[in-house]
């Protein structure tokens, strides 16, 4: 049996071994697609709307039935499903909540069994109106040619808004966005500034990487997965309050009136709704993964880019040059102004340090 051979069959057994702990998406941005993606990035925008509407409208429907058991003083028995009323009041106060509309668009967006969420799967089988939407390389020009298990579960590239980047990211934004939300929410409760709460949650999410959600399952830890797990963050924080994305003020999608939720008419959803958490940050070329070196992974995966990739990026993009790519990676090592975790790297492949030397 070839060396190449034995080495694939270690690596396969070594994180086949580990899948009991956790499952991994990865992705592969180094190699392009061989035709412009459409961009669906207002599609996918539409869908998060529906969703949301959904959402609002379920939860609406729920304070509407309280409020009438309220009014009416309706006892409770097996056919009116009513409760006391003092349960009533403390049902109805959780529904006009925060918590409540953004647990309820979680469950629209981002539920499933981690890794996997209703999102992913439909942003995976959608028929997009556009078209190619997505892009799989093929197995032997693959980065993770040596690693079959990563190669197996890899998510295909997809153009978002003129960015490219798997559709894990998809998954990571609006799962693992919703965990680092409520542990935010949990270190403010505890008596934490919002800072030290950010810091936590971002450690959490290092921490993520390192073990059932990178390195120890798949031989990756992306910083691209930390940006869109805070991007995620931002985006249900922004359900129902006004934040800010670098220098711009983005309004609360949500306001609650007349006791009912509503959307806010001064919210241009088409271009805010999803658009701002939508960067070059979760491109995984761009922002660049830590390989592990284990049976030359990390060595295989520059070769492969340097010998399959390079040609392809320089013909794309024959303005850039090495110092614009380095500017642009090094600008994506914090979100608009604001930590989220990235982790730095001597053994970095980026097109800018594989493709100019």
């Amino acid at each position: 049996m070839k060396t190449s051979n034995i080495i694939r069959v270690f690596l396969c057994a070594a994180l086949l071994s580990n899948s009991v702990v956790g499952f991994a998406f990865e992705t592969d941005q180094y190699n392009l697609p061989p035709e412009p993606l459409a961009d669906i990035g207002d599609e996918v925008s539409q869908y998060t709307e529906e969703n949301l509407r959904e959402a609002v409208s379920k939860l609406n429907e729920e304070i509407e039935f309280r409020q009438k058991c309220l009014e009416n003083n309706v006892e409770k028995n097996k056919k009116n499903k009513c409760n006391s009323t003092e349960k009533e009041r403390v049902k109805l106060k959780y529904l006009r909540s925060e918590e409540a509309i953004v647990k309820a668009v979680f469950g629209k967006l981002g539920a499933g069994i981690p890794p996997f969420t209703s999102s992913e799967v439909w942003m995976n089988s959608h028929l997009f109106t556009g078209q190619p939407a997505r892009y799989k390389t093929d197995y032997g020009n693959s980065i993770f040619a040596l690693n079959p298990f990563n190669y197996l579960t890899i998510s295909p590239t997809v153009n978002l808004y003129g960015n490219e980047f798997g559709t894990d990211k998809i998954a990571h934004l609006y799962q693992q966005g919703f965990t680092y939300y409520q542990k935010y929410n949990r270190g403010l409760a505890a008596g934490m500034t919002a800072d030290k709460a950010s810091e936590k949650v971002i450690q959490w999410g290092q921490m993520t990487e390192r073990t059932f959600y990178g390195t120890l399952v798949s031989g990756v830890y992306s910083n691209a997965d930390l940006c869109a797990n805070f991007a995620g963050m931002k985006f249900y924080q922004g359900l129902t309050r006004e934040i800010k994305i670098g220098s711009t003020t983005r309004p609360a999608i949500l306001i609650l009136k007349n006791g009912f939720w509503i959307l806010n008419e001064n919210a241009d959803l088409k271009h805010i709704l999803l658009k701002p958490f939508i960067s070059n940050h979760l491109n995984e070329a761009l922002n660049p993964s830590k390989f592990v070196s284990n049976f030359g992974f990390r060595s295989f995966v520059r070769r492969s880019v340097k010998k399959r990739s390079c040609q392809q990026w320089l013909n794309s993009n024959f303005n850039l040059t090495k110092a614009d790519l380095e500017n642009l990676t090094r600008n994506l090592k914090n979100w608009y102004g604001e930590d989220y975790g990235f982790s730095e790297s001597e053994n970095f492949v980026t097109i800018a340090n594989t493709c100019f030397d």
